[in-house]
């Protein structure tokens, strides 16, 4: 894909950057990335005069100078990226915002939402949007794709946020121990690095590293949370033994202890980069109220929550989110991805919930009912007889929300925002919110 930009390189006028050896003229600079970078040989091989550049010099040619703030881990980057954007926001900051939902620019949309991370280009073309219209912090999510495939390569990050390591993607990474040093080598350098001390499995380069946790004690600690009904907690941060420490009250209309640690990891990132007193940063925190399809209110009464989960962690944090309550839930996994997390899903399920409702997800290439026998091979015997399997999504919600009573959640899980369901290689509108919004307004 060719991307507009005019630049002068080596004395030579370009108006276009590519990737694409195969899409160069004279007017096109090409730039050899981490992945290209074969193609680019074999290429010069034949055409040795052709202009390049590596994309580590990128930054510096195209004038950046963007303090971008890089935010990954399994679960919980997008919350944290959108809490971060918020508070700065909040602060009088100039922001921008890239990831799962989008690029943002001040609070207005400038693209929907496609990639996590979008090509290294595509990045590189944000930036320049995003510094041509005053911004001054650029937050960004960085999955795990990105990293191993160093599509953020020559990004000068003044922040680096770690929000937790368990497991997804293994149909790429083939195995934990790869996807964990994956989403660890975003933390091995000597910048400033925001780390969730909670998370056993995280490793990082101590210099300029501040911890939080609810656990631990660490930069940012909290001495005391309440989850219920909303979010509250007294937080006390110090940076060295020899600094006074800050003391504040946390209040968020958010649910749940994970995006408690949510919060505690956007409010020190914060903290760090502006200097803010602490309890200026929490007085902003109710203004952030969450991110559409992540521990979304579909309904109430009775209780219907729609959120992303789609990993057995994920699932074990949300059902913590309600610890207590009559929890029903609907889910399914995702075709043509991990398989390893489709049992273990099942287990989580039917460990918590007092009735499960299986159905398909985005199936793409595979056959649903395969992926709920996947599924179904982690549940045992005796939860069997609380199991209902519908592979059509639709009529699987419906059915859990006409059996749903007063008293009883329903966690609809997997999908979250999304508004298309992939199907072969067909998008299908479907918007699992519209589907619960539908149900009850015909009742009315």
């Amino acid at each position: 894909m060719k991307h507009f930009h005019p630049l002068t390189h080596n004395a030579r006028n370009f108006t276009h950057l590519s990737e694409d050896t195969r899409e160069l003229d004279n007017s096109t600079l090409l730039v050899q990335t981490p992945s290209n970078a074969p193609f680019v040989q074999a290429h010069l091989a034949k055409e040795p005069k052709t202009p390049t550049i590596q994309a580590l010099e990128l930054y510096r040619l195209l004038n950046l100078s963007l303090q971008i703030v890089g935010v990954t881990g399994t679960n919980g980057k997008t919350t944290t990226a959108s809490c971060i954007y918020s508070l700065l926001l909040d602060s009088g900051c100039s922001c921008a915002l890239l990831g799962t939902r989008g690029f943002f620019i001040n609070d207005k949309r400038v693209k929907e939402k496609g990639l996590t991370t979008p090509s290294l280009l595509e990045i590189y073309m944000d930036l320049v949007t995003a510094q041509a219209q005053g911004v001054e912090y650029f937050i960004m999510e960085a999955s795990s794709h990105a990293l191993a495939q160093e599509r953020i390569v020559g990004l000068d990050f003044v922040a680096r946020v770690h929000t937790n390591i368990t497991s997804d993607h293994l149909d790429y990474h083939k195995d934990l121990e790869t996807y964990r040093t994956v989403k660890n080598s975003f933390f091995q350098g000597e910048g400033l690095k925001i780390i969730n001390r909670d998370d056993p499995v995280v490793r990082f380069n101590p210099s300029n590293a501040y911890g939080y946790g609810l656990e631990h004690k660490s930069h940012l600690s909290v001495d005391a949370y309440s989850l219920n009904p909303t979010l509250s907690a007294h937080l006390n941060f110090k940076l060295t033994p020899k600094t006074p420490a800050e003391n504040s009250l946390l209040h968020s209309p958010l649910i749940g202890r994970h995006n408690l640690y949510n919060l505690l990891g956007a409010v020190l990132c914060v903290r760090l980069l502006t200097d803010k007193p602490l309890e200026d940063i929490c007085a902003l925190v109710p203004n952030f109220l969450g991110v559409k399809g992540r521990l979304e209110v579909a309904h109430t009464d009775p209780l219907v929550v729609v959120d992303f989960a789609h990993t057995a962690d994920g699932f074990t944090q949300i059902f913590n989110s309600f610890s207590g309550q009559k929890i029903k839930v609907v889910f399914g996994a995702g075709g043509n991805r991990d398989k390893s997390k489709r049992p273990l899903m099942g287990q989580v399920a039917t460990t918590h919930a007092l009735k499960t409702y299986i159905t398909s997800d985005n199936p793409r290439h595979e056959d649903p009912l395969d992926i709920i026998k996947d599924i179904l091979g982690g549940i045992a015997e005796n939860k069997r007889p609380s199991v209902v399997v519908e592979a059509n999504r639709q009529k699987a919600i419906e059915l859990a929300l006409s059996e749903l009573k007063a008293d009883e959640i329903l966690l609809i899980l997997g999908k979250g925002d999304e508004n298309m369901q992939i199907i072969g290689d067909s998008l299908h509108p479907f918007e699992d919110c519209q589907v619960v919004r539908a149900f009850y307004k015909d009742k009315t």
